[in-house]
């Protein structure tokens, strides 16, 4: 099973995601901020970390940066509300996807879909 950590600092958006991404087959494990997701990614394999970029303490693109070093073969995508924010981390993280708000949880579902589909693509070839 697809495990994803996801970093959400609102809470209503945190406990909605996980709930789709819950129903769609996915092992999620929900925290509230970068520095909260850190001891997870050392002690735990995540198949992707789901990020919000704007976040108290550790923003998502420094934690997609560290996430890197700690655990390479985890995936990252972004979700943020705010344009310039998505410029940003296309230039600081560019193996990540960015989905902006508003975004319908199907969209964020085949997203994810999308993104282990490729893998499994790219495994075939």
């Amino acid at each position: 099973m697809i495990r994803i950590l996801l970093a959400e600092d609102e809470e209503s958006m945190r406990t909605y995601l996980a709930r789709a991404l819950e129903n769609a087959g996915y092992d999620v494990v929900a925290v509230d901020r970068g520095t909260h997701a850190l001891p997870l990614l050392t002690n735990e394999h995540f198949d992707l970390l789901l990020s919000d970029i704007v976040m108290p303490e550790m923003d998502g693109i420094e934690l997609a940066q560290r996430c890197a070093k700690i655990s390479p073969s985890t995936k990252v995508m972004f979700i943020t509300g705010f344009a310039a924010v998505t410029m940003k981390a296309s230039r600081e993280a560019p193996q990540a996807r960015v989905l902006s708000k508003p975004f319908h949880l199907r969209d964020l579902v085949l997203e994810v879909e999308r993104l282990f589909d490729e893998n499994v693509a790219s495994l075939e070839r």
